[in-house]
C-alpha cells in the first residue's frame, strides 16, 4: 500500500514532533484518495515522552474540520522523539482503529528526522510506502 503526503504536511510533522521534544506529540492526518494534504496537531494528554493519548474532543473536533472540507481521516499519526520509526508493542496494542495508516515521526537522529508508515493487520503492523509529493496549491483541488 502507497500514501502520498504533500511535503507541507511532512513538514509540519517534522515541526510538531520538535516543538513536543522529548515529549512524544500526537496528531491527525486527512486528505483524499491516498493523498495527506491535512494535518491536525492534537495535545498529547499523557505529557510522556513514551506514549501518548489524544483527548477525544480534539479528535472530533478534527474529523469534523476534515469532513467540512470534504476530506477523510488517513492517518493517525505520533512522533518518537527518541527512538525508531517503528511501531511499537504498545502502538500495536492501542491501533484499533480501522482503515486508517498509523505514522510515525522518528528524531532518534535528530538531523535527519524519518516518518514511516504502517497498516494494521491481524494485529501486526506492516509497513507502507510513503511519497513525499508537491504542495497542493489553494484552489487546485477539485
Amino acid at each position: 500500500m502507497n500514501l502520498y503526503i504533500e511535503q507541507a504536511v511532512a513538514d509540519a510533522l517534522v515541526a510538531a514532533a520538535r516543538r513536543a521534544a522529548p515529549l512524544e506529540a500526537c496528531g491527525l492526518c486527512g486528505g483524499r484518495d491516498g493523498r495527506v494534504s491535512v494535518f491536525h496537531e492534537l495535545a498529547n494528554r499523557d505529557a510522556s515522552g513514551e506514549h501518548f493519548t489524544m483527548l477525544p474532543e480534539d479528535q472530533f473536533a478534527a474529523v469534523k474540520a476534515m469532513r467540512a472540507k470534504g476530506l477523510a481521516m488517513l492517518a493517525i499519526w505520533h512522533s518518537h522523539p527518541a527512538t525508531p520509526a517503528r511501531m511499537s508493542d504498545e502502538d500495536k496494542k492501542l491501533a484499533y482503529t480501522p482503515g486508517v495508516a498509523y505514522l510515525i515521526t522518528s528524531l532518534a537522529d535528530p538531523s535527519a528526522p524519518q516518518t514511516r508508515g504502517y497498516t494494521m493487520r491481524d494485529g501486526d503492523a506492516h509497513p507502507l510506502v510513503i511519497h513525499t509529493i508537491e504542495t497542493q496549491q489553494q484552489g487546485d483541488a477539485t
